[in-house]
């Protein structure tokens, strides 16, 4: 008698079954990685954005390389505190933000010995692009780039241009989407200029 060992039947309905448990485990991972994206877009959905009445979410702005206002690099919008703040997102492929462009800097020109304050962030630009677009419509207050969307997200952007109305206590007053009228830019700093700071 042999004592050699002999080999143990190949059993071939063992394959089937160990690739159908490896199948259902990858299932179950792209079927829950399905759902948290689910579940996170439905949070992200509905974040509200800030609106009027509430405090304007704060934030640093880096003012674009080379660019300095009032001898500084850089400006936080907590530092505006007791001015009306006009703040403007846009972007220089944004063909209604040029609508506005004259109108923002004209307004800025004829309100800012009065406590008032224009800010533009720019919205997903290349940075020649933005400062060429400055540099046509003679844009002279103080503007940034909006660094990995970071202050757009904050404010809930949902497209350029779009503008908020800060006033002197720090609240939000007054959105607008889309491009801005004369009256309505006008309208809007009045009225806070009248009503004053808390």
């Amino acid at each position: 008698m042999s004592d050699t060992v002999q080999p143990t039947a190949y059993n071939s309905a063992q394959v089937p079954a160990r690739s159908f448990r490896l199948s259902g485990v990858i299932l179950w991972v792209v079927l829950f990685g399905i759902l948290a994206l689910l579940g996170w877009g439905l949070v992200n959905s509905q974040a509200t954005r800030p609106e009027a009445g509430e405090v304007a979410p704060t934030f640093t702005m880096q003012y674009f390389d080379g660019y300095e206002w009032e001898s500084r690099s850089s400006a936080d919008l907590a530092e505006f505190r007791g001015k009306v703040v006009v703040l403007n997102f846009w972007a220089s492929w944004c063909v209604e933000c040029k609508v506005e462009a004259s109108l923002l800097e004209s307004s800025w020109l004829k309100y800012r010995d009065q406590d008032v304050v224009f800010l533009g962030i720019t919205y997903a630009d290349v940075e020649p692009n933005a400062l060429q677009y400055l540099l046509d419509y003679n844009v002279t207050y103080p503007n940034a780039p909006d660094l990995g969307t970071a202050i757009s997200e904050e404010y809930e952007i949902t497209g350029v241009p779009e503008t908020f109305f800060i006033d002197q206590s720090g609240v939000i007053s007054y959105v607008q989407l889309g491009p801005l009228s004369e009256g309505q830019l006008n309208g809007v700093i009045q009225q806070l200029l009248q009503q004053g700071g808390v």
